[in-house]
């Protein structure tokens, strides 16, 4: 069963309230990371320009094999986390009961996001079509690919 139109619309609306979609990180670096089981993880990335640490929290897309996560931006190529792994790969990683494993982040082809946004659709074709409309909802866009990032574990 699909999403509303208004429960899409209030999807949308929090995607752009900052401490909403930030308060998933307090919980990872409380270790407690593994209430969200496998779907999401925490990124720890450094800021391009000012070499801060910074966290987010992303759905996993797909697993590849055990040590390798991969994840996509719904904001696209001008997420901030996604233009900052772009510009430093080396990241760590918390999700489950792991905490800050060290990883690398590389983002993928259009062609290989394609394929693995196909896969994610057919094997989570509510959560995909939940997750494409408050996306296009949040953007005004519609989403014909993602950028995804390949994450790979030290």
């Amino acid at each position: 069963m699909a999403l509303s139109d208004s429960a899409t619309a209030l999807g949308a609306r929090a995607l752009r309230i900052r401490w909403l979609v930030r308060a998933p990180i307090g919980i990872y670096r409380a270790g407690l990371g593994f209430v969200f089981g496998s779907r999401l993880l925490m990124l720890e990335h450094i800021g391009r320009r000012t070499g801060v640490r910074r966290y987010v929290v992303l759905e996993v897309v797909d697993r590849p094999a055990p040590d390798e996560y991969v994840i996509v931006s719904g904001f696209g190529e001008r997420a901030q986390w996604y233009r900052n792994v772009t510009a430093w790969p080396k990241v760590r990683v918390w999700t489950g009961f792991r905490r800050a494993v060290p990883a690398t982040a590389t983002p993928m082809s259009e062609q290989d996001s394609a394929r693995a946004l196909e896969r994610y659709a057919r094997q989570h074709p509510r959560a995909w079509q939940n997750l494409r409309a408050t996306i296009e909802r949040a953007t005004g866009k519609p989403v014909d690919t993602l950028p995804m990032v390949h994450l790979r574990a030290a």
